[in-house]
């Protein structure tokens, strides 16, 4: 009999630090961006360890981010909209630095302060191409709402997803698409996974009350409805423990935010992807930067991206972090969000 849920209790272990390189280390992504440095890949890992990304995690990665002049055409629309910074020549940008893990948004290892991630690349850019000073204030998830509707902050540019609900308080400008991602060992038989048929009798790690564990309960439901047998899904609290049930062979899938799992694939090479779904399935998702509703900032901001988008500097920024996977072809103000909950 097929378990849907199977709760696995934290397990100790390592997780692996494939790389030394300019004074950072790529290691294999976790809750809070920490590893070991004495753990060795096994069993011919020690040429995808050659091939893999080399991450640097201290502050000076900020030094190599891209960046961009200032676009006569957003500052024209932000004078001309009236808006003004909370901080006179600044943008100040809420972002989860201390709480954060890479490769989103979170703090350097050298002086646990200093903004990094894919999301601090992008709100720097839109920070220059504005003409104004990227201005990173670290709040806690739960508080940016209310931070962006008071003032306290003038954007935030981080991993928030574009919903009906929130378009009735913020306006958004587009930058990523919202993935889900299945990844599964290097060496792995599995191939693809599009669709129920594809996880039937695998082992699959996923996190308990997300969306990706709503997914593979419907797409069971559709197995068992079809005779064939269900995926058993497993559920981890520690991402290190989850990682080696991968490498071990006691689970056969990790599906996780995309992000996530990009991340953690191109600085170990120890795993693979075989798959993506919208974060919202069977919807479309879209990541956004999000600003007061109607403070004249978005169209702005919007503008600025599309210029990186052209120009390729938003390109290098999710390169650098192995979210190619995730680019957009233009950022939209106020696209479809997902569905308010019935």
């Amino acid at each position: 009999m097929a378990i849907h849920k199977k709760q696995i209790g934290a397990i100790v272990g390592a997780v692996v630090v494939v790389a030394l390189a300019g004074g950072g280390i790529a290691i294999a992504a976790n809750a809070n961006g920490s590893g070991t440095a004495d753990a060795k890949p096994a069993g011919g890992a020690e040429e995808r360890v050659a091939e893999a990304t080399s991450f640097n995690l201290t502050s000076k990665n900020a030094d190599d981010r891209p960046s961009i002049d200032p676009v006569a055409d957003a500052i024209a629309s932000l004078k001309a909209s009236g808006f003004e910074p909370i901080e006179a020549g600044k943008l100040t940008v809420a972002q989860t630095v201390a709480s954060g893990a890479p490769p989103l948004v979170f703090a350097a290892s050298d002086d646990n302060t200093t903004a990094l991630g894919s999301e601090a690349d992008l709100a720097a850019l839109v920070a220059d191409g504005l003409g104004l000073e990227y201005n990173p204030v670290s709040v806690d998830w739960s508080d940016w709402p209310l931070g962006i509707q008071s003032g306290k902050y003038d954007i935030i540019v981080n991993n928030v997803t574009v919903t009906e609900e929130r378009k009735e308080l913020y306006d958004f400008a587009s930058y990523r698409v919202d993935l889900l991602g299945f990844y599964v060992k290097a060496d792995s038989d599995i191939t693809s996974i599009t669709q129920a048929a594809d996880i039937s009798g695998l082992t699959i790690i996923v996190g308990s009350g997300t969306n990706q564990e709503k997914i593979l309960l419907a797409w069971n439901d559709e197995l068992t409805a079809a005779g064939e047998k269900p995926a058993e899904l497993v559920y981890y609290n520690d991402p290190a423990a989850a990682t080696l049930a991968i490498q071990s062979g006691r689970a056969d899938v990790n599906f996780y935010p995309n992000a996530t799992g990009a991340y953690a694939a191109a600085s170990t090479g120890e795993i693979k992807l075989v798959g993506t779904l919208s974060g919202g399935w069977p919807l479309t998702a879209d990541i956004a930067a999000a600003t007061k509703k109607g403070n004249g900032l978005i169209d702005a901001v919007s503008l600025v991206l599309n210029d990186a988008i052209e120009g390729g500097q938003y390109q290098e920024v999710l390169d650098r972090w192995g979210l190619e996977s995730e680019s957009v072809p233009t950022s939209e103000i106020n696209p479809p969000g997902l569905p308010k909950a019935e």
